[in-house]
Parts: structure tokens; C-alpha cells; sequence
């Protein structure tokens, strides 16, 4: 009952069971065989892993499988590449930080252009990927309730665009000027949105983390004044055209739930720095939501914890029609193979309505 619990929920029509999704843990390789008896491992081929992954999912039935397609590599040699800790096991995604040719200095930034950047995008080919994508995520996850999306909306394209160092720079240096680059932005970023709108399918997953986990890095202000009403005009296509609007951001972006839901979005993913419960109390019966159990708390391996943390979750969640449990903001590779399995038990024991 995965996909009619999911879609029940994204409809806000109160499913019998509170439904979860999780994040990272088709990749916990320990977790994979104690639940399905499936070995893989970072060593194994690419078809093995999604596999196991894929059997994992369906054991647990999760209900929402997030996703977005146009991510960094949509900002060319223009990419600022951070580096990447270890995080996967085995490794496999440490990367050492590449700096980008085009931005050495907070001037740089401030004169960037996007359009004579990166250049105009042809809509019909737009459109025809984002359909292609989605229709490949329903294809993976039939159980699912499935999305494609823009992962470098405004901040976290900017993130990606120049690095953390030279973007505070710049924000520092002239905020106005500043924010006359994330105007640019968001009017090179419009044309994916546009293509999103024509496109054919029925959910937007958009991604930008905008704060950090103590909140926002620069003016609230200034927020309000370069990226929301930047948000309206790039979620309008997807508003007019009736598609289902999810938002997530990392950190706490607790001071701006009210402005974001002011966008036009339908639903809010959050980490567990963001106080779901202003979200259950002023959005619970208009929006669905998704996560906020605390990653820690598992990572601790504390059954008492554990139980604890689901019980907070679903005493906020339970009662809106359309919450989703699960771990913000992942569950990854290090965490105790028994924590992860009694979180699923208490979960189990207490997801019906």
C-alpha cells in the first residue's frame, strides 16, 4: 500500500499509517543483509547495489522516493567543487576541492552573469529530460510516490557556483550587489522551472539549502528581498500547472516556514533543526511534511533514545494527514546496524492510525 499511503498523504487525505522514507540507507550495506540477505557492497556492480537498495525499499515500504535532476554538473566548467569527506563506505565519494577558473576574487562574483555564462536553454529539450527522468524514477520505485526536480534552485546553485568562501564574501561586501546576482540567477534558473511546468508529470521536488544549522548566514532581509519573491516567480509555472510542490533545505529554516509556504509549494522536507512542530501546528492540515527525526540519535545507538525520538515525531505528525517520518538528514553507513533496525521496529509499532 506504499504508493496509495504516499499519494493518500501528499493529498492530505490521511492515510491509515503515518508513511516514512529514508535517505542514504539504501547504501548501509549491513542493513541491506540483515533485512533482505542481500551481500553488496561499494566493491559490487552498479546493477547490484540499486538491487539491494531497490529490496531494501520494498521490505520497508517506503512511500516517497526523492529525487532531482538538474543538479552541479548543469553549471559546467563554472563549478566551484568543494571537495567531499568520506561519507559512503568504502569511500567512494571523497573528491579534493577544485577551484574554479572564473572566480578568484568577491568582484568576480559580484559581475557574474548566468545568461552569457552558461547560455539559453532550448524548453522542449528541458521538458523532454525532466519527463525522461521522471519516468525512469517510476519505472525504479513503482511503490513510490515519484518526483524530479531542480537541486540548484537559487542558494545552493550560488553554493555551487562560487564555494562558501567567495559567496559570504561577496554577500558581505555589497549585499545589494549581491543580490542583484541572485536576481540573475533566478532569471537564468526560470527557464528550467518553465520547462518544469509544461512538463508532464505530477511532483516538483525543489531543493535549496538556504540556512545553516544555527539558520540564515546572511540578513533575513536580504532573503526577503532576493530569494522569495524570486521562489513565486519561479514556482508559478508549477502552481498553474497543478503539480504537487516540495521543498527541502538543510539546516534550520524554522524563521522562514511562513515565507516559503507563502511561495506556493505544497510541502515542506526538513532536517531535525527545523521545528516541525510550528509546521503541524500552522501547516497540518494545508501541507504535508516529511523528516525531522535526529540522525544523532541513531548514530548513538541508545534504544530509550531511539523509541524516545520516534514517539516526539509521531506525537507532532500523526494527527496531520499528510506526515512522513523519517531520519533528517540521513541515516549513513556508520550508523549501528541495530539502531537502524529498532528505529524500523518502533516505527512499525507505531505508524497506524
Amino acid at each position: 500500500m506504499s504508493y496509495q499511503d504516499g499519494w493518500a498523504a501528499i493529498n492530505l487525505e490521511m492515510p491509515a499509517r503515518v508513511p516514512h522514507t529514508e535517505y542514504s540507507v539504501t547504501t548501509h550495506w549491513g542493513v541491506i543483509e540483515a533485512v533482505t540477505g542481500i551481500k553488496a557492497g561499494p566493491e559490487s556492480s552498479q546493477v547490484k547495489k540499486q538491487r539491494a537498495g531497490r529490496a531494501l525499499e520494498r521490505a520497508w515500504d517506503f512511500d516517497f522516493a526523492w529525487s532531482t535532476l538538474i543538479s552541479h554538473g548543469e553549471l559546467g566548467e563554472y563549478y566551484t567543487d568543494m571537495g567531499h569527506a568520506v561519507y559512503a563506505a568504502g569511500g567512494v565519494d571523497w573528491r579534493i576541492p577544485r577551484a574554479s577558473p572564473h572566480f578568484q576574487t568577491p568582484e568576480d562574483v559580484l559581475r557574474f552573469d548566468p545568461w552569457e555564462s552558461l547560455g539559453q536553454k532550448d524548453l522542449g529539450e528541458l521538458k523532454a529530460r525532466f519527463e525522461e527522468a521522471y519516468a525512469r524514477n517510476a519505472r525504479n520505485n513503482p511503490n513510490q510516490v515519484n518526483m524530479t526536480g531542480v537541486y540548484i534552485t537559487m542558494i545552493s546553485g550560488m553554493i555551487g557556483l562560487f564555494g562558501w568562501d567567495l559567496l559570504l564574501l561577496a554577500a558581505g561586501t555589497d549585499p545589494v550587489a549581491f543580490g542583484e546576482v541572485a536576481n540573475r540567477y533566478a532569471r537564468w534558473i526560470q527557464q528550467y522551472y518553465d520547462a518544469l511546468g509544461a512538463a508532464d508529470l505530477p511532483m516538483v521536488m525543489v531543493h535549496d539549502d538556504i540556512v545553516w544549522s544555527a539558520g540564515p548566514f546572511i540578513s533575513p532581509k536580504w532573503y526577503r528581498e532576493y530569494i522569495f519573491p524570486n521562489y513565486k516567480k519561479l514556482f508559478a509555472p508549477l502552481v498553474e500547472s497543478g503539480k504537487k510542490i516540495a521543498f527541502t533545505s538543510d539546516g534550520n529554516y524554522t524563521m522562514f516556514i511562513d515565507d516559503i509556504a507563502a511561495c506556493g509549494i505544497s510541502g515542506f522536507v526538513m532536517e531535525p533543526t527545523t521545528d516541525m512542530g510550528y509546521i503541524a501546528e500552522r501547516y497540518g492540515r494545508t501541507h504535508f511534511f516529511i523528516g525531522n527525526a535526529d540522525t544523532r540519535i541513531l548514530l548513538g545507538g541508545d534504544k530509550a533514545a531511539i523509541r524516545a525520538e520516534v514517539e516526539r515525531c509521531m506525537s507532532i505528525g500523526k494527527r496531520c494527514p499528510g506526515y512522513f517520518l523519517a531520519v533528517g538528514n540521513h541515516i549513513p553507513p556508520n550508523t549501528p546496524v541495530d539502531a537502524v533496525l529498532y528505529y524500523q521496529q518502533v516505527y512499525e509499532e507505531l505508524c497506524k492510525r
